[in-house]
């Protein structure tokens, strides 16, 4: 069964596309670790793990409160990382320098970059955009990713094909669009 692990957050609902319809276990909330460690090693190497929402290099965020406006620790850190190794390739994660997280603790499959989900950070990487556009071209990536997955496309092939869907062609597609690796 596919494990998802995706904090609850706002700005990142539309990512639920990339699971929705399908069997799979649904982690919201922070486990101990030993529960997380548990749940990782307990999906099956065909299965994949989705690692979904909010993060930095140190690994994924949470809030313990929906409306907090900062976060409140780490679900998935350097703690988990031995276990997520183990699972081999079959790894999506996809929140701000998942990438980097996933260097650092050599884990492998498909990772994105920065990915700008808000204005704020639009504006700190001098992405011209509007909150209208933000909304509705980060469904596009949703829907767009969710299709490549669905067609059983390699996890590494994903990066250069997710490129070739962006039918919008913006400043603002163009930068998420090409923050997706594989490593």
């Amino acid at each position: 069964m596919t494990l998802v692990i995706h904090p609850k957050d706002n700005t990142t609902l539309m990512l639920q596309m990339l699971y929705e319809g399908s069997e799979l276990q649904l982690i919201t909330a922070p486990l101990s670790r030993r529960q997380m460690r548990r749940c990782i090693r307990n999906t099956g190497a065909q299965e994949r793990i989705f690692l979904l929402g909010h993060g930095s290099a140190a690994g994924l965020l949470y809030r313990s409160a929906e409306e907090e406006a900062a976060f409140s620790g780490l679900i998935i850190s350097h703690a988990h990382a031995f276990p997520l190794r183990r699972h081999g390739a079959n790894l999506v994660g996809i929140w701000c320098n998942a990438v980097d997280f996933a260097r650092k603790e050599s884990l492998h499959g498909l990772f994105s970059g920065m990915i700008i989900s808000e204005l704020e950070e639009a504006r700190e990487y001098g992405v011209y955009t509007t909150q209208e556009e933000l909304n509705c071209e980060n469904v596009n990536l949703a829907k767009n990713l969710r299709f490549l997955l669905d067609a059983q496309v390699p996890l590494c092939d994903i990066p250069a094909r997710l490129q070739e869907l962006d039918e919008s062609d913006s400043e603002l597609t163009r930068f998420n669009y090409k923050n997706f690796f594989y490593l």
